[in-house]
């Protein structure tokens, strides 16, 4: 369903809607209920199928489609830099309709900045759309085909209808509103909905039992609901709502707003409201000392443009084209990102949690020895392997794909017929079928993790006799296959019990008595990559901890393999009895984790994050869903189980760690480009509107005009555009980057009077070489610190940019410069135009510009000097 729904983040349970369709169709009769949905256990055809879909609707949650265009573009102008423009231009027109050059100005500017900020953002909703689709998740359903008959097919969740029969199996996607038909040891987990980590088992109406009362439909035993997901067993339903109809779809308005915020949001927040704290500080004094000395509305005017000069207004445009172009270039790498945002986080990672399997190795298993108790061949061990893996219905993983290699054994299949299974949870770590060939008994096949299945053994076959299962073989058994973990081979036991042929359900109770009868060994070999992904990761600040289901010994030997450190490793049930003050020390010092349930997974991320750490968690199976829920940053494959594809931030198109590295590059490449825009703006804005509160102490007209102000930092703001295709210095891509908003609180104070410095000469030499100190002669005073005011904002990007020698050490990209550059030739031409004169602005004398070019010249100096002071202060840069 592609991120149909928002994560859940709250653990009390979400309210119902008052009318649940499924719920209604809880109890009903199979055969009544197919009747009401004209429809029946063969499917549906082609003709009933499009109607429905015309009717119904596509099977959408409709509140995650982006919105239409005329929204968007309505939505450009909740920039407060709009607001304020609009404002200006009313009290202008209110003050003197006769003269509408004002207006038309900041007419112009409106448009510049909306169509700006509209064709990025709908660029860039169009691109996540497009990167989204190339996730999709599908159902397996019963239709009918064009002849009449009936077969399971895949369609995409999108195209399912009311009357569809839906086949689930374990790490499937509940895809719509269900009632059960038939299941089996079918378990439901309902987090998405009622945040309950628990999963909850569901049945078909005729073994299940109807509540006394009316309750919360989400106890309804027979229904599953859209958006949920199979831990384990296997059902056959019939779809009764979807898309808006379904139970998820009623509850897509309220849900919408429950997804905690990221680090992204918080940082972006907090930039925020720093500014806000000095715009709150600052334009009253401003508006305070113009109103003594003029009139209330020149004042008004003077201070609300002082207001925009301290807004970045552009920080909404400049983060959405930083993320789409992150977006963009990561899915040339293979990466799609589902969520924008995670970009960020991607680049703050300092610790990757990741599964093994397919990660550090090839992931692709191959049965390498069929072994009896003894440790020799044993084709019987390969048989009894082979049926279990044939027959079962659930989800096939690797090693049940390596064993169905061994076709030469589809003959001895044929004679079987599959009677019951009970099927793979990662509790009991197995999963049985139940098997007969026309006999009088039934056989039940076992298969599964070496400890667990020796728990339920009674009787072992050696050398071809059944003999009691004691300790000292149990210990024999362990020490052979804990030698084939050194050798980096997966183990599973396999095991039989034979029956009398009765018609009955079979269940978990039944793994009990079973005979051991030998053991699959797999072999799964280390990428050649992985060592070389790893290296590059610890390189670039990011330390990687080993998370699995599977073997220690084998685990182990595949991290040292690939040059992880397995000094430190733990299993899941050393993990499983500590508290959080003894669970952070042991996590902080592990590298690998092994024979770790899903919960435990999720435990491990949430200490790592207690520990300051931001935490990406690489998994692609129904075990791994809690961990990426919980992690910062959710990393999938395309390959992977719908519920870990669905609760992922990052899908990888291409399962490889040297993918991670180039995507923690670009997420830092990112962040630091938004950085700059933050700093730069900040910094600049702040120390203009300090000069403008000195200016306006001392003289006796504004420093600037309210137009000449918000032109000036349009212009500004037109500069810092090509910031998303600027590089970033090769020190700084090194460790991860976190928002710190005292960083950018210090930032401004320091860097910010730098430029006021140079302000207050430039207002000296106006004033006394160039005589502009009388009224009468404020345009020349004013057009002068508007050149030089854009020349050092503009030039401040270069400066800030990088922490080494602009231009000498590290040169900005093509974008950067070409745009800077025409903006500074810009704003030194206007005073000459015919704008300049209607933005009350008079051509300056040629000596002026020797003065500005020696201005800047040493504001240059001085800006590196105070960066080296920073730097040596603080640590840090950017």
């Amino acid at each position: 369903m592609s991120k149909s729904f928002s994560r859940p983040t709250a653990k009390a349970a979400t309210p119902a809607p008052a009318q649940v369709i499924a719920a209604q169709e809880a109890f009903r009769d199979n055969d009544a209920l197919l009747a009401a949905l004209e429809t029946s256990v063969h499917g549906l055809d082609e003709e009933r199928i499009s109607e429905r879909l015309h009717r119904d609707g596509a099977n959408e949650v409709s509140h995650e489609k982006p919105p239409h265009w005329s929204r968007q573009l309505l939505r450009t102008f909740k920039n407060p830099f709009i607001v304020v423009l609009l404002v200006l231009a009313g009290v202008q027109l209110f003050a003197d309709d006769s003269d509408l050059t004002g207006p038309f100005i900041i007419a112009a500017m409106v448009g510049i900045s909306v169509v700006l900020s509209f064709t990025q953002e709908y660029r860039s909703s169009r691109a996540a759309e497009k990167l989204k689709a190339m996730v999709r998740n599908t159902a397996t359903v019963t239709r009918q085909a064009s002849d009449g008959h009936s077969e399971q097919i895949e369609v995409p969740v999108g195209e399912l209808v009311a009357g569809d029969i839906v086949h689930l199996g374990a790490g499937d996607m509940v895809p719509a509103d269900l009632r059960l038909l038939a299941a089996k040891d079918l378990f439901i987990s309902q987090a998405i909905l009622t945040g309950e980590s628990l999963p909850v088992e569901k049945a078909a109406p005729a073994h299940a039992q109807a509540p006394g009362t009316a309750g919360n439909p989400l106890d309804l035993p027979t229904v599953c609901y859209m958006g949920t997901n199979v831990i384990s067993g296997t059902a056959s339903a019939v779809v009764v709502a979807t898309g808006a109809r379904s139970y998820l779809g009623s509850l897509a308005h309220s849900m919408a707003g429950q997804r905690v915020q990221t680090s992204f949001d918080r940082g972006v927040n907090s930039v925020s409201w720093l500014l806000i704290r000095f715009m709150a500080v600052m334009v009253p004094v401003v508006l305070g000392i113009q109103w003594y000395k003029q009139g209330f509305w020149e004042a008004f005017l003077f201070a609300l443009s002082v207001a925009v000069g301290l807004t970045p207004e552009m920080l909404p445009l400049i983060v959405t084209a930083n993320l789409a172009k992150g977006a963009i270039a990561m899915s040339k790498r293979k990466v799609v990102v589902k969520r924008l945002n995670a970009i960020q986080n991607f680049g703050a990672m300092d610790v990757l949690c990741t599964d093994k399997t397919g990660t550090l190795t090839l992931d692709r298993i191959v049965l390498e020895r069929h072994l009896d108790l003894d440790g020799e061949e044993s084709d019987e061990a390969l048989e009894y392997g082979y049926l279990n893996s044939r027959f079962q219905t659930g989800l096939k993983n690797l090693m049940d794909k390596a064993v169905l290699e061994h076709r030469d054994l589809e003959p001895t299949a044929a004679r079987y017929r599959v009677v019951d299974e009970i099927p793979f949870d990662f509790q009991r770590r197995r999963m049985s079928v139940v098997v007969a060939n026309g006999g009088d008994e039934h056989l039940l096949i076992c298969k599964g993790a070496v400890e667990e299945m020796l728990s339920i053994c009674s009787r072992a076959q050696v050398g071809g006799a059944v003999e009691p299962m004691t300790d000292e073989r149990r210990r024999e058994i362990k020490a052979m296959t804990h030698r084939l973990n050194e050798d980096g081979l997966r183990v599973l036991v396999v095991a039989v019990r034979r029956e009398p042929a009765a018609e009955r359900a079979w269940s978990v109770a039944d793994e009990s008595g079973l005979t051991a009868v030998g053991c699959l060994a797999f072999l799964d070999p280390p990428k050649d990559s992985a060592a070389t992904a790893i290296a590059a990761l610890h390189a670039h600040g990011v330390e990687v901890k080993v998370i699995t289901g599977d073997n220690e010994a084998v685990t182990r030997k595949i991290c040292h393999e690939v040059g992880l450190d397995v000094t430190h490793s733990v299993q899941g049930r050393e993990i499983e009895p500590l508290d959080e003050d003894a669970l952070d020390p042991l996590v902080k010092r592990t590298t690998v984790f092994a024979k770790m349930s899903p919960l435990q997974k999720a435990r491990v991320v949430k200490s790592l994050q207690r520990q300051g750490h931001t935490v990406g968690f690489l998994g692609d199976g129904i075990n791994d869903a809690p961990a990426l829920h919980d992690a910062d940053v959710g990393i999938s494959v395309d390959t992977a189980t719908d519920i870990a594809k669905e609760s992922a931030d990052i899908i990888l198109l291409e399962k490889n760690l040297m993918v991670l590295e180039e995507g923690v590059l670009e997420g830092r490449i990112t962040f630091g480009n938004i950085i700059k825009y933050i700093k730069m703006t900040a910094s600049s804005n702040f120390g203009n509107v300090l000069s403008m509160l000195i200016a306006s102490i001392f003289l006796p007209f504004v420093p600037l005009l309210p137009l000449q102000i918000l032109v000036l930092n349009l212009l500004y703001d037109i500069s810092q555009l090509s910031i998303p295709f600027d590089r970033m210095d090769e020190e700084y891509l090194r460790i991860p980057r976190k928002w710190d908003a005292s960083d950018i609180g210090r930032f401004m104070l320091l860097v910010g009077p730098s430029s006021s410095v140079f302000d207050i000469t430039t207002f000296a030499l106006l004033w006394f070489v160039f005589g502009a100190n009388t009224p009468a002669h404020q345009s020349l005073f004013q057009s002068g610190w508007f050149v030089e005011s854009l020349l050092t904002q503009t030039l401040v990007v270069h400066m800030i940019r990088t922490r080494r020698i602009p231009f000498l050490q590290s040169s900005a990209a093509a974008p950067v410069l070409g745009l800077t550059t025409a903006i500074i030739a810009i704003g030194v031409l206007i005073p000459y135009t015919v704008l300049g004169r209607k933005l009350g602005m008079v051509e300056m004398p040629p000596a002026y510009y020797a003065w500005l070019a020696a201005t800047v010249l040493a504001y240059c100096v001085l800006t590196q000097l105070v960066k080296l002071v920073y730097m040596r202060r603080h640590g840090r840069w950017l």
